[in-house]
């Protein structure tokens, strides 16, 4: 067999994608633009640490070294863990670092034909429309431009790097505004630690956005300037953030990640039964999710600092927002070194920032906009072809289009990893990349384009329902049981991990379920 596959990317996606398709014969080259494997994990905040247990954070075939006997490593440390794979594997060889894909194209069956199919790739296999990928790469030291034609494309681009989220704001009353600097969370992490710290000490900083990002940054912050500069932080929704995996002592493990769990919860395709017991077992989600409240309201004394959020836990699990607090932040805060500001919109001004609704500014000298990417912008422009640009982002009021969270049924011979969120992206990640070469290997064929596009409403009304307004993150972290049964089901495997009856229904899943088919 001698088919080539372009993987896009040379993180933890990009590499199970490079692993899995060895696996199965194929010839894979990785374009990575960075100088190293790693994706997010290569240049972090130096207080940023793992935001999930290492046990459901981790290669199915590659444990964690037993020196790290954190729960929580930091960022160095998962960096490591993620290279040594890469090393063990011998993967390295297969990537093409310091290259950035400038885009791709499709040479065969024209966009007409193509979007005239019912069966994808015309007849459902991922070679069968006999067309070839055209990747288009740029060396990033030479600055020379290179053409590969590969078989199949996998795009592991990720959504959380490469194009930073920038508001936008009214003419005159953005960062051109301001006396100051602005810049972006991307600009912070790229420093190394020791430059970062200096680059913030003796400023009036604002740091602005509440998730992991921002708050390893506040902290930083307040370590560099004290109670003399404090750090401001402007948030626009507070969320759930834990101070530990241990709700009054129960596992949030056993409470989120169990199929017993999963029965409390409507399911995209589900039957009358399941239906029927989601109706019902209403009243004791509801219950799990206040339980998991209280306990974050207790510890973290959030009604104090008036930080309470309006949504529910099971929102924030259901929409992959769920970050653990840096240690002592909310200390920080009581004790002045960080100030919490809740801020709906704002705008510069030449000494700082004006929150929507109020007179004075906020003064400083360095806002950092800790704002996330556009991810779905940068996946968007990989493609040359602008029916291509639409099929992969879809309707505007509708999460990115992908069935089983990999496939653009409209868009043959590729794949897309690593886009949607799960509480574990690692653990998730490794079931769609031996989905991926499964299918690549010819266990299973796709449905028809319309049974996969049904599929995708499904799953797009099911996020609308449990993640509302964050829909588009295209979460699965409450239902990654459920969506590891059809991946399973696919590739002929036991969806049923567990050996007896209440381990199958209460213990909690994790990567290593998965180590045999």
């Amino acid at each position: 067999m001698d088919r080539k596959v372009a993987i896009i990317g040379a993180g933890i996606s990009g590499l199970l994608a490079c692993k899995y398709t060895l696996s199965k014969g194929f010839h894979p080259i990785v374009f990575e633009s960075q100088s190293t494997v790693g994706g997010v994990w290569t240049k972090t905040v130096e207080t940023t640490k793992l935001q999930t247990p290492k046990p459901v954070y981790q290669f199915s075939d590659f444990p964690w070294p037993e020196l790290v006997s954190e729960d929580f490593p930091d960022g160095q440390k998962v960096f490591d863990y993620v290279n040594g794979y890469a090393k063990h594997f011998d993967l390295v060889k297969h990537i093409k670092f310091n290259t950035k894909v400038v885009g791709i194209e499709f040479e065969g069956p024209n966009d007409e034909e193509i979007q005239a199919w019912s069966l994808w790739g015309c007849n459902g296999e991922p070679f069968g429309s006999k067309g070839k990928w055209k990747v288009v790469v740029e060396d990033l030291v030479t600055l020379s431009t290179e053409i590969y034609n590969v078989d199949f494309v996998i795009v592991c681009v990720g959504r959380f790097s490469g194009l930073p989220n920038i508001p936008e704001f009214p003419p005159k009353k953005g960062p051109e505004a301001f006396d100051g600097k602005v810049i972006h969370s991307m600009e912070y992490a790229a420093m190394d630690h020791k430059q970062a710290a200096e680059f913030v000490k003796g400023k009036r900083v604002i740091v602005v956005g509440f998730q992991k990002s921002a708050l390893d940054i506040a902290v930083e912050c307040s370590a560099a300037n004290g109670k003399e500069d404090p750090c401001t932080v402007l948030y626009r929704t507070a969320h759930w953030n834990v101070p530990d995996y241990l709700p009054w002592g129960f596992s949030l493990a056993h409470m989120y990640l169990s199929r017993f769990s999963e029965l409390m919860v409507h399911k995209p395709g589900e039957g009358l039964l399941l239906s029927l017991l989601a109706t019902i077992l209403t009243p004791l989600r509801y219950a799990y999710s206040k339980f998991v409240e209280s306990d974050i309201k207790k510890k973290l004394r959030l009604e104090k600092h008036g930080m309470v959020p309006t949504h529910s836990f099971l929102k924030e699990i259901s929409s992959c927002l769920i970050s653990t607090v840096p240690e002592k932040f909310y200390d920080k805060v009581e004790n002045g070194e960080i100030k919490l500001k809740k801020a709906p919109s704002f705008s510069f001004c030449n000494n700082g920032v004006l929150v929507e609704g109020e007179t004075s500014p906020i003064e400083a000298d360095l806002v950092i906009l800790a704002t996330g990417f556009k991810g779905e912008k940068k996946l968007k422009h990989i493609f040359m072809s602008q029916t291509f640009q639409d099929n992969i982002t879809g309707s505007p009021d509708a999460a990115l289009p992908l069935y089983r969270e990999c496939i653009q049924p409209r868009i043959p011979q590729l794949a897309v990893i690593g886009f949607s969120e799960s509480i574990s992206n690692i653990f998730t990640s490794e079931m769609r990349c031996r989905w991926v070469a499964e299918l690549l290997d010819g266990t299973f064929k796709l449905p028809s384009i319309k049974d996969m596009e049904i599929n995708i409403k499904e799953w797009d009304e099911y996020l609308k329902q449990y993640s509302g307004g964050y829909y588009r993150r295209k979460c699965i972290g409450a239902l990654h049981i459920w969506y590891n049964d059809q991946l399973c089901k696919d590739m002929a495997w036991k969806p049923r991990r567990k050996k007896g009856f209440f381990a199958e229904l209460f213990e909690p899943y994790g990567p290593m379920d998965y180590v045999s088919n």
